[in-house]
């Protein structure tokens, strides 16, 4: 997308709606823009075709870069993410990578990346733009992702970012199916630009500082902007704050379920007992049955909790660099450079090391046996996992691996990303048309260091036959308990794990718009364009782990790449103008025909229409067939563990329904559960599933349906008691077919239990104990979503009151509905998600979400009060997680004798102290990290200047 000149006078216009002196972070609609200047034709997102922004057909948000400064974040998509049309993403608040693995969708784990998710979609179906250019997708080593990590992207560089809130497939190609955002980058600057801020949580953790620095000079022909910025972000550890203290929210102790059974001194299910030590055993062998009793679940389990982050560590360094020169008096070159380098963490407890046939990890420690004639043993018998033909006499030794370290994740990742456009116009037939011809070039290539994992092969050599422990081997101690792993045994058995992944994007495309010929109501305008993009990516985990000998959560190599070749049209037809009650209608349409290297051919088409009964009035309608290819990860990732926190139905332990219904009693054991309830394992524990991709898979498709409304009184304008008033309300509903996705393995789980359900029963691998050793969770396009709902902002912007102006801004959304359809073999079951906590992974869908920030500003002082509402929503187990209500304040301070180019401002986020609601079914810290801030107040300071 090329942006003219024009756009660059008009965008402080545009953002003076909302923004003035010093911005809302509530966004307003772009359509609502009266203050733009009349006539004036750009590029604006949801079009390709050059027009007066204050009548686009399409519902816009618009947010630039000091809306983006006075909300306190050092994270663009944190900012994005609070958006009432936005679901949360992956963000810092994020530190699952060692607790349960890749996410079943097969996008791999990303750890320390943020996303951007529209409409509850997942971020893989929401497009990311950058100057309407394709970005290349971000990855952390962990797998390979469909989405663009917002944190390589140096905040210093953005100009603003809009937000199409509507499908837009035949625009934009793939992946736009929720929405597209687009992140317009600066392309003018004159002089040195900077801020540094430094912020803290109230409970002296969460240390954060952002520093940025930019320069730009400017001549009649050639512009020239570069930057720097730097952010650190310190942690904010689980043991801080209570709701995180244990894994059930609000207990004071593992009673109350959700704790381990691998413990440091070890659990032994060994000849028909659950044996624990009565205390580590240090400087001897332990002996049996002196040293053992019996094991307890209420009063033995692990509390892994608070030995995980709430907020992630991560230190970011970016750069980037703008050029744009005018070769001809009608030709353009501009070339854009962005680098971006992460450093970043998340941490796990204590590696739970588990073996024997009931162990379900899907390796060689499900295998493993303990010899007779190893030291330690204490058993005085071979303890055998039945894989050599001889009974099983063990079902799991389960050990809390202190001795190694808490599992601890480093990412490095580099991002790079260059642009080039070359532009220009001419006129024909009194007609004026613009071209341009774009490529992209973009690589993200990461690294990933794993400590606190362990060689299952050693660990075998070292449990065997004592003859067999030759060379480095060192005979291992697995039943001395906490400390009576020596650092010799550590040695052989422990390995340091290097992941790595990459991806790459080329993408070149061509545009032409312009006016084909004059009706009476204005010209009639068209745009073409053709688009080629490759796309590469590889996942490549350490050798111990390809060969499945790692002893965390399994992951397989990947790689794969797909090619594209696109031609579109858009076509806008202007059909009435300034007669009664048609001050304008104008009807659009567009079509794109993509033909895809992995499947075949596609065409989506779009239309939508405008019509303005009177000039301060505004309705408009659409509909756009959007498409998603499946993704490189989705068709090409090997089999992966994602440990849910789900329920089995077949245990016979409290919350089970094996004792308590004679179907589920009957259907369990037909399907290897023993019928004397032996299988006991406590519900709330994690189940592993098993996901993998599939080179099968077709696209998705979607419709969508808007219908949206504008007024903007000129009126309120004319009388002085506004210098903007406007009230936005737009109406979508999208319906997504083929969804790619696994069966939800609680369903499989139901299916199987309650229903006997051939396909679920199927699904789920059971020891002999009855224990679930895995259940299948296959990449499938399965799934249709249904979604409707309501966006309303209103903006307000008073005339001078006194040395300033006073801003409303409210912007809300309402869902009406969502819908998950799933097929069955006699119909198909539908989940209703709307105002319900999904959990593992977290995402809440609350009915109702408001944003409204009160704003005082003057050149010199500024205040703004912000509100941010969330309704509840209810849990799968019946548990209502309450509405929350988060209100942030700022001040500003800029001196008349420095002309006002120095700012200090403090601000305070959460300053109600509120913390977000408990959640029993959440994978995190007992609260859903999509939704909710992490605990605390947070406050800021920052000074900036501009010379």
């Amino acid at each position: 997308m090329t942006i003219s000149k024009a756009f660059l006078r008009t965008s402080a216009a545009l953002a003076a709606l909302t923004f003035t002196s010093l911005p809302s972070p509530i966004f307003a609609q772009d359509a609502v823009a009266s203050s733009a200047e009349e006539g004036t034709m750009i590029i604006v997102t949801g079009s390709r075709i050059r027009r007066d922004p204050v009548d686009a057909d399409q519902p816009v948000v618009t947010v630039d870069s000091q809306a983006i400064a006075q909300t306190g974040l050092s994270s663009i998509a944190d900012v994005l993410q609070r958006l009432p049309s936005s679901s949360g993403g992956l963000n810092t608040k994020v530190n699952n990578a060692g607790n349960i693995g890749g996410p079943p969708d097969g996008t791999g784990v990303s750890s320390g990346s943020a996303e951007i998710d529209l409409r509850y979609f997942g971020a893989k179906r929401t497009l990311v733009l950058v100057d309407g250019l394709r970005y290349v997708n971000g990855s952390s080593a962990g797998g390979i992702p469909a989405s663009v990590d917002l944190n390589s992207i140096p905040a210093n560089m953005i100009e603003r970012v809009e937000v199409l809130q509507s499908g837009a497939s035949p625009l934009y190609g793939s992946d736009a199916v929720a929405g597209v955002v687009n992140i317009i980058t600066k392309q003018n600057q004159k002089g040195l630009q900077g801020s540094a801020q430094f912020g803290t949580f109230r409970q002296g953790d969460g240390h954060t500082f952002d520093a940025n620095l930019s320069y730009g000079l400017e001549t009649d022909r050639v512009s020239v902007v570069g930057g720097v910025s730097y952010v650190k972000q310190e942690a904010v550890r689980t043991s801080d704050r209570s709701i995180s203290l244990f894994p059930t929210p609000g207990a004071t102790s593992c009673a109350a379920g959700g704790c381990s059974s691998a413990v440091p001194n070890g659990r032994f299910d060994v000849l028909g007992q659950s044996l624990t030590l009565k205390a580590p055993v240090i400087g001897r062998n332990s002996v049996y049955p002196a040293d053992f009793r019996n094991y307890s679940s209420a009063t033995d389990s692990f509390n892994f909790a608070p030995y995980n982050y709430l907020l992630t560590p991560s230190e970011r360094y970016g750069a980037f660099l703008s050029f744009k020169g005018e070769v001809t008096d009608n030709i353009n070159f501009r070339t854009r450079a962005v680098y971006s380098r992460r450093n970043s963490t998340t941490k796990a407890a204590f590696l739970p090391l588990f073996i024997g046939p009931d162990a379900g990890n899907g390796n060689l420690l499900d295998i493993i046996s303990v010899d007779a004639t190893n030291p330690y043993n204490p058993f005085g018998v071979t303890l055998s996992s039945g894989a050599d033909g001889t009974p099983a006499n063990y079902s799991t030794i389960r050990r809390r691996f202190v001795e190694g370290g808490e599992r601890t994740f480093t990412q490095n990742v580099d991002t790079m990303s260059v642009s080039s456009t070359l532009d220009g116009s001419f006129e024909v037939g009194g007609h004026k048309w613009f071209w341009d011809v774009n490529g992209v070039y973009g690589i993200n290539d990461a690294h990933q260091l794993f400590t606190g994992n362990l060689n299952a092969a050693k660990l075998a050599q070292a449990l065997g036959p004592v003859a067999n422990c030759t060379g480095a081997c060192v005979p291992f101690n697995i039943f001395g308990g906490a400390g009576s792993i020596t650092q010799p045994m550590l040695d052989f058995v422990t390995f340091d794990e290097h992941d790595k992944s990459e991806q790459r994007l080329v993408d070149v495309s061509a545009n032409l718009s312009g006016e084909l010929f004059d009706l009476p109501a204005g010209a009639v305008g068209i745009a073409i364009g053709y688009e080629h993009r490759d796309m590469y990516a590889s996942y490549t985990p350490d050798p111990v782990i390809v060969a499945g000998l790692g002893a965390d959560v399994p992951t397989s190599a990947a790689h794969g790449r797909f090619n594209v070749d696109e031609v579109y049209g858009e076509l806008r037809v202007p059909v009435l103008s300034d007669v009664p009650f048609f001050q304008k209608l104008e009807l659009s349409g567009a079509a794109r025909y993509s033909d895809y290297s992995t499947f075949g051919g596609n065409t989506t088409v779009t239309a939508s229409g405008l019509w303005k009964p009177v000039a301060d009035f505004l309705i408009r309608g659409g509909y756009s067939e959007s498409l998603r290819a499946p993704s490189l990860g989705e068709l090409y990732a090997g089999l992966s563990r994602f440990d849910a926190t789900i329920n089995d139905p077949c245990t016979s332990a409290t919350g089970g329904s094996f004792q308590t219904n004679a179907t589920v009693r009957a259907n369990c054991i037909a399907h290897g559960v023993p019928a004397n309830g032996s299988y006991a394992e406590p519900t709330g524990g994690q189940l592993g599933v098993f996901t993998q991709g599939s080179t099968s898979l077709q696209p998705e498709t979607s419709k969508t349906y808007t219908v949206g409304a504008v007024y903007s009184p000129k009126w309120a304008r004319d009388s002085g008691f506004a210098s903007a008033l406007s009230l936005e309300v737009n109406y979508y509903r999208i319906d997504l077919k083929n969804a790619i996705d696994s069966v939800p393995a609680d369903y499989t789980l139901s299916r199987c239990a309650f229903d006997n359900d051939p396909a679920s029963c199927a699904a789920i691998t059971r020891t002999s104990n009855g224990q679930v050793a895995g259940i299948s969770g296959r990449l499938l396009n399965l799934n249709g979503i249904k979604t409707e709902g309501i966006d309303a902002t209103f903006n307000y912007r008073s005339r001078g009151v006194g040395a300033g102006t006073i801003g409303l801004v409210l912007n809300a959304a309402f869902l009406l509905k969502y819908d998950v359809i799933t097929p069955t073999a006699t119909g198909a079951t539908v989940i209703h998600r709307k105002g319900t906590e999904r959990g593992s992974p977290d995402q809440a869908y609350p009915e109702f979400k408001l944003n409204g920030t009160l704003s005082w500003n003057s050149p010199m002082f500024g205040a703004s009060a912000t509100g941010r509402y969330i309704s509840s929503v209810l849990e799968g187990g019946g548990t209502r997680m309450s509405s929350v209500f988060y209100g942030d304040m700022q001040l500003y301070f800029s001196p008349s004798w420095m002309d006002h180019r120095t700012r200090l401002t403090v601000g305070v986020n959460n300053i109600f102290d509120r913390d977000p609601p408990a959640c029993f079914s959440c994978d995190s810290a007992n609260f859903d990290p999509t939704t909710y801030d992490v605990p605390g107040q947070f406050g800021y300071l920052r000074l900036s200047f501009a010379m």
